[in-house]
């Protein structure tokens, strides 16, 4: 692709760079900020929950979910039901769907009965 100046590429890049570079404010003019400032500002709070989190061995994981508080996802999720139920194999879907949710059963309440109380480990 033909670059549409006839100036060669490094000065191009190296005056934008001086564009979008900022000035670092002075170390005097940090501490200044900082004794003004009483409260913490959101990005330290931020910082300090990051932190605390990740000294209790926990990682930040971030995601993007379907909103499940939209017409259209409730529309959506309605049509798939409907394509689910009415599809030939609804049967054996169906009980597949038991099979894999045991956890919610008779069978697993009473299992739960016989474990000893919290035998997994809460998190501190």
């Amino acid at each position: 692709m033909p670059r549409k100046s006839k100036r060669p590429a490094a000065p191009m890049r190296a005056k934008a760079a001086t564009r979008k570079a900022k000035p670092k404010p002075s170390a005097a003019h940090k501490r200044v900020r900082a004794k003004s400032s009483h409260a913490k500002s959101s990005r330290d709070k931020v910082r300090s929950h990051r932190k605390h989190m990740r000294e209790k061995g926990y990682r930040l994981v971030q995601m993007w979910l379907p909103d499940t508080r939209t017409p259209e996802f409730a529309r959506e999720a309605h049509l798939q039901s409907l394509r689910a139920s009415n599809s030939p194999t609804a049967e054996i879907d169906q009980a597949w769907v038991d099979s894999i949710s045991w956890w919610n059963s008779e069978e697993a309440a009473e299992l739960a009965k016989s474990e000893p109380a919290q035998w997994w480990r809460e998190p501190e």
